[in-house]
């Protein structure tokens, strides 16, 4: 007799569990029914055109306040090559950039004050990251304006710029 309970038990454990997995399988389609193709997915994030740009206004009174909105402007293009926290006391290169902006954000002129003479390869690079992040916020207040900012740059090729630095060791 207790062999009989003992092989029941078995066989309703083992059909609980068999249509628990089936049922598992089972979700509501909403697939129809006629042989009509799928429709096709959309493309993985990655590989969608961004969308537009919404256009950016700076309210600057000043060039010293542009600058601020400029360097943020900077950052948000290029997140991944910020240098987060204190930078070494030692730098591989600094840099003084003067930036000319129109009244439409485009960058019309970059003169260096100071430049990293020892670094040609960074002057090249900071010339290419102000241009690629253009436009820049529109001058509203000012119609065009003329902005001057510290780069400061590390040997790993992250970037601070001194209006937006978080100080050196």
């Amino acid at each position: 007799m207790n062999q009989n309970i003992k092989c029941r038990n078995t066989l309703l454990a083992s059909t609980v569990t068999s249509v628990a997995a089936i049922m598992a399988g089972c979700t509501p389609s909403t697939v129809p029914i006629s042989p009509t193709p799928a429709p096709a997915k959309e493309p993985p994030v990655a590989s969608r055109p961004a969308p537009p740009a919404l256009p950016l206004v700076s309210g600057a009174n000043d060039p010293r306040a542009y600058r601020t909105d400029a360097a943020r402007h900077i950052y948000g293009k290029n997140a991944e090559r910020i240098f987060h926290g204190q930078l070494p006391a030692l730098l591989y290169a600094i840099g003084v950039l003067e930036v000319d902006v129109d009244g439409q954000g485009r960058i019309t002129r970059l003169h260096w004050l100071r430049p990293p003479k020892h670094a040609p390869e960074v002057i090249a690079e900071i010339e290419k990251t102000v241009r690629q992040a253009a436009p820049f916020p529109t001058p509203v207040r000012m119609g065009r304006v003329t902005y001057t900012d510290t780069w400061l740059w590390d040997k790993s090729g992250r970037f601070q710029l001194d209006t937006l630095t978080e100080g050196q060791l």
